[in-house]
């Protein structure tokens, strides 16, 4: 029972942004707003305030970078190696790279966060901002970087393909609200109730409007291209990854909130990112838009299990 009230609550905002768009309470455009509400203000601030307040278990971030990113890493070679044999006959290294994104890179911001707070609480806060700090760029420069490797284009130097990644890094609020927590709170003079009241509230509309936003979202993904690498994709984000983490999160002996932070963020369904990738390369973009679909919906299965097992872990 504890695990539905868990998971049920959020697929349930993301069926209500789903259907609001289907009835059309709201426009496919409203995505737009209500995105940038909750990953420019809420989060950002819901993220600020837990890192400034809450209690954290001390645990080491090489630790922590080492089983996420090794499961990442277990699953982008699997997948790498897995396109290859699905897409033999065009031998196309690119698609392969496209296929690796597709395979590990989680909707951890919008459906990991809230998720994972719910499940843990906020002293998940640290161990997901470990995490949440290198996500993205790391991601982005292996996809980026690789690609020019296959592609053999060399267009520029291993710099100017960093820079704009650092520059977009720079500028990013939920960097910028991990950042200010992590100082604010090494000066160890907490937060004025009055503020501390006014962040609380901003900070509780985070989860549900990214969550709604995530559903509205998801209504311009279809299940549709090729079912076989859809398929796969989804199988290797939802189960290879997260197996992955918590065999390494138990042989780095992590503790139970941080191990759980990294099992359920290998969990998540890939992300609308992945498909941003696809698209800017202009490979793959239909498979990566089914995973995207496919995995969220088949995550309303997978993740009460992930919960169920890392709450068993604790």
């Amino acid at each position: 029972m504890a695990t539905v009230l868990i998971v049920a609550p959020v697929f349930a905002l993301i069926a209500s942004g789903y259907a609001a768009v289907l009835f059309r309470f709201v426009t496919e455009t409203a995505h737009k707003g209500i995105s940038e509400f909750a990953f420019s203000i809420a989060i950002p601030a819901l993220l600020f305030r837990t890192i400034v307040v809450s209690e954290f278990p001390d645990v080491s971030p090489y630790r922590m970078w080492g089983a996420y990113y090794g499961a990442l890493a277990i699953t982008w070679i699997a997948a790498l190696a897995l396109s290859v044999l699905l897409r033999a006959r065009r031998e196309d290294r690119e698609d392969g790279v496209v296929f690796a994104i597709g395979s590990v890179y989680g909707n951890i911001v919008m459906l990991g966060i809230p998720l994972t707070l719910s499940a843990l609480g906020n002293e998940a806060a640290g161990p997901m901002a470990l995490i949440l700090s290198v996500n993205t760029p790391l991601l982005w420069l292996c996809g980026i970087l690789q690609m020019e490797l296959v592609s053999r284009k060399r267009t520029g130097s291993v710099l100017s393909v960093i820079r704009p990644v650092l520059a977009d890094l720079a500028r990013n609020p939920l960097m910028l609200a991990i950042g200010f927590g992590v100082v604010w709170r090494l000066t160890g003079l907490g937060l004025n109730p009055v503020v501390d009241r006014t962040i609380e509230l901003l900070a509780q509309a985070g989860s549900p409007a990214a969550l709604i936003a995530l559903g509205i979202n998801l209504f311009r993904f279809e299940v549709k291209g090729e079912m076989l690498s859809v398929a796969a994709m989804s199988a290797l984000k939802l189960l290879a990854m997260p197996a992955a983490a918590f065999v390494l999160a138990k042989l780095l002996g992590l503790p139970p909130v941080a191990a759980g932070v990294i099992v359920l963020f290998a969990a998540m369904p890939t992300g609308a990112n992945a498909y941003i990738f696809a698209a800017q390369y202009q490979r793959l973009v239909n498979p990566v838009s089914g995973a995207v679909a496919l995995g969220t919906l088949l995550a309303a299965v997978t993740l009460p299990v992930v919960v169920v097992i890392v709450a068993g872990a604790r």
